[in-house]
């Protein structure tokens, strides 16, 4: 069981991580100011300021995030009447304000009556035992520190995210889905290099395994299965297919070597019994592997256009045939299928990863509201349009969306729990 933690956290860290980075790097390079990469959730446990950018690790080791300037609320929380302290330059120019309700000796403590931090960047308050108001300019890398002790940046109008042209903002974006994309297909493609090779889906032997009906046999590596019991065999799944159903039971393999002429082979399968108790039938063989450069490198695409795909043909079979929770997994079948793949060694670990970061990838380009797929849509709304939509609109469209997100992951949550823990 804590193995199967460990991995679960890993596994998912390493998805959220990954996706938020794309996120990070290419609203640096729009030119938006991201105040905070965060690995982990909750309580913040340690930080550092590099670029304009806090990073955090936090108490909980599942995920993390990215705090885009103008994406959100962040310099909302300065309001009228709040007691704050803030410190000064040589130019008594703000440097840092300080929300923690820490007390400072070198800190100057206001009573808040106007803020200004994205255009005219100033603060207005009164001193205590003083009633002139005050006024002070706001250096433009000046910080703040929230409640919880982050310090992070304030963000001037021109840094934040709806200061960026259109097509930087989409490819923003678009990052996200695009990292998870590219680790998908590069953990398949170091699956090929480590496994030597593709698997090939024919008809030839690639391997006999040593003191196996298939060897007692007298079945060479290279041979081509053309029928089992008369019937002809296509490719290696159908073979599998004729072995697996013949369990203990003699059969007849029409194989040929080398371009000679074919000959039957008779061959009985060992019996073995699945989890579920069903007996089928083996023989000791193996497919036969492409161990060129460029499969395994196709291989990484080959499985991405298979994923996303299959992925996206579920999407729109919903709108065909309605709405189903049974076809979604949340965290908790991802727990549980974690626990089955940890069982099966690293590489279908690795195989795991790489189908949950293409899936990852693929929903969040879904156009909804509060994913990636919902801002790019409102993107699109915009370079139509010629403007973006009112900034109160569009908090509503995507609070929605948020709402209807969470309400799905809720029903998919309780939908797992019934289905793993009660065979419901």
């Amino acid at each position: 069981m804590f193995q199967t933690i460990i991995t679960f956290i890993i596994v998912f860290s390493i998805l959220v991580i990954i996706h938020e980075f794309g996120h990070f790097y290419f609203a640096k390079k729009a030119g938006i100011l991201v105040r905070e990469f965060a690995i982990g959730m909750g309580p913040k446990i340690f930080s550092h300021r590099n670029n304009g950018t806090t990073y955090t690790i936090r108490m909980l080791p599942i995920g993390g995030y990215v705090r885009m300037a103008g994406i959100g609320d962040e310099d909302n929380e300065l309001k009228p009447g709040m007691p704050l302290n803030i410190s000064l330059d040589e130019a008594q120019q703000v440097t840092q304000i300080d929300l923690s309700n820490k007390q400072h000796l070198q800190a100057v403590p206001i009573e808040l009556l106007e803020a200004d931090l994205e255009h005219a960047l100033f603060i207005k308050g009164i001193i205590p035992g003083s009633s002139e108001p005050v006024t002070y300019a706001v250096k433009r890398d000046a910080t703040i520190i929230e409640t919880d002790g982050t310090e992070v940046q304030i963000a001037p109008i021109d840094v934040q995210y709806q200061s960026a042209p259109l097509l930087k903002r989409m490819m923003t974006n678009f990052a996200g889905p695009m990292n998870n994309f590219i680790l998908g297909i590069a953990v398949f493609i170091t699956i090929a290099f480590v496994q030597g090779g593709v698997t090939v889906n024919d008809n030839r032997l690639g391997e006999i395994q040593p003191e196996s009906p298939a060897q007692a046999a007298g079945l060479r590596v290279d041979d081509e299965v053309l029928a089992v019991n008369g019937e002809e065999i296509a490719d290696w799944t159908e073979l599998v297919a004729s072995i697996q159903a013949n369990p203990g039971n003699e059969i007849t393999l029409t194989v040929m070597t080398g371009g000679q002429e074919a000959r039957d082979v008779l061959v009985t399968p060992d019996t073995k019994t699945d989890e579920q108790g069903n007996d089928y039938g083996l023989i000791g063989v193996a497919p036969p592997m492409d161990r060129t450069l460029m499969a395994k490198i196709s291989y990484g695409f080959e499985e991405f256009w298979v994923i996303a795909t299959s992925i996206f043909g579920l999407v729109f079979a919903m709108f065909r045939t309605g709405f189903q929770a049974d076809s979604f997994g949340g965290p908790v079948a991802i727990y549980a299928a974690t626990e089955q793949v940890v069982d099966y060694g690293f590489l279908s670990v690795l195989s795991f990863l790489a189908y949950l970061s293409i899936n990852l990838g693929v929903v969040n380009l879904l156009p909804i509201p509060a994913l990636d797929g919902g801002k790019l849509l409102l993107n699109v709304v915009e370079g139509i349009r010629g403007k973006p939509l009112d900034p109160e609109k569009e908090g509503i469209i995507t609070a929605v969306g948020m709402g209807l997100l969470l309400l799905l992951m809720v029903i998919v949550t309780w939908n797992d729990i019934q289905r793993f823990f009660f065979g419901q």
